[in-house]
């Protein structure tokens, strides 16, 4: 799964960079973390449950998250530790998750709903 997200990204997001998608992907589906189906429920968790099943729905626009928001939901100490297996500063990896995470979700559930946690 994580390849196929990874190369959906990479067509959706092009300016990203293809290191950057493969580190980012890798961090967000992190077991140690709990994969991308508990950054799912963390942000649900932290009252991003309409944005989140935006990004998840067939046929709807994905709403827009910013840096705050994913940095308030999914906790600082998870955001610097992305930030760390990407090599850049957490201001920069919270920007760049904010921006990528809506395309990873919807690409990750093109029938509406979650994967299966791995």
């Amino acid at each position: 799964m994580l390849e196929g997200l990874a190369h959906s990204l990479k067509n959706i997001l092009p300016d990203a960079g293809d290191a950057l998608v493969d580190k980012a992907m890798g961090a967000i589906n992190d077991p140690a973390h709990g994969g991308l189906t508990a950054v799912v429920q963390k942000l649900r968790d932290g009252g991003l449950g309409d944005t989140v099943n935006s990004w998840i729905a067939t046929g709807k626009e994905n709403i827009p998250i910013t840096a705050d928001q994913l940095r308030a939901a999914l906790g600082n100490a998870h955001v610097v530790s992305i930030a760390g297996k990407l090599g850049i500063d957490p201001t920069q990896a919270a920007d760049k998750l904010a921006a990528m995470l809506p395309a990873a979700v919807d690409a990750a559930t093109p029938t509406g709903t979650m994967p299966p946690a791995a």
